[in-house]
């Protein structure tokens, strides 16, 4: 798909996705699934950083946005991605916003940035995961708060809640979330992305099962050649050299 509404670069294994900044229309959503899917496939990128061309990452939707037209919607195609997806929360950052920030794994802020998911208050309901990832990363009750009443946390509060995981001033986020992003890419990458499922699924299962999809996981990776390289490399005592396989 021809991109007129994003912008994907990359350096080195770090695929960088920036949205317009501006309310997300049918285009930009779709946009934004068709390079989510092209990401999954591609096993040279290590980490995935979602951000903006302006001010805000995303106010909210369009007037034209149709969000229940999509199957699998953005938030999930996002969420599906194997490598560690990293979210760069500045300015308004609402509805459709948070739920593309909620299907990333590690979210930083600035201090300008404004989390919130206004849509029942305004008539809707969220479809595209914020009823579900928000209970999960701030708690029910900071959730339902936020839903029924649309209240906006700003970046000290976010940070308290947990729904983001760091805060830098203005000038420093973009430094800083490629600072993590590097540092993730250079991780083991199968390690990462067994770790993502061992959270994701786990989750849904209760302790005894998810304890077992843990060992089960750890068994898995017993048989790469990454684990064998990260052995290989610490009684070298040299950085490890994962392939990815």
């Amino acid at each position: 798909m021809r991109l007129d509404r994003l912008v994907v670069d990359r350096h080195r294994s770090v695929a960088r996705v920036r949205l317009s900044g501006e309310p997300l229309d049918e285009r930009e959503a779709a946009e934004l699934v068709a390079v989510a899917g092209d990401l999954a496939e591609d096993h040279s990128v290590r980490a995935v950083v979602v951000t903006s061309r302006g001010r805000n990452l995303c106010p909210g939707p369009a007037s034209t946005l149709d969000a229940l037209a999509f199957r699998p919607d953005p938030a999930a195609a996002l969420a599906a991605l194997r490598p560690p997806v990293v979210a760069a929360c500045g300015g308004e950052v609402a509805s459709v916003g948070l739920e593309l920030a909620l299907a990333a794994d590690v979210r930083l802020a600035d201090a300008s940035a404004r989390l919130s998911l206004p849509d029942v208050a305004e008539g809707r309901l969220p479809c595209w995961g914020g009823t579900q990832r928000l209970p999960r990363a701030v708690g029910p009750a900071r959730a339902v708060t936020m839903l029924l009443l649309g209240a906006a946390l700003d970046a000290p509060a976010a940070l308290a809640s947990g729904l983001v995981h760091q805060v830098v001033d203005v000038d420093d986020l973009d430094g800083a979330v490629d600072d993590l992003a590097g540092h993730l890419a250079g991780l083991a990458p199968l390690a990462l992305e067994l770790a993502k499922e061992a959270v994701w699924r786990g989750v849904e299962l209760p302790m005894a099962d998810g304890l077992r999809l843990e060992g089960d996981l750890n068994h898995l990776l017993q048989t790469t050649a990454d684990r064998a390289e990260g052995l290989e490399a610490f009684f070298a005592k040299r950085e490890p050299r994962f392939a990815g396989r």
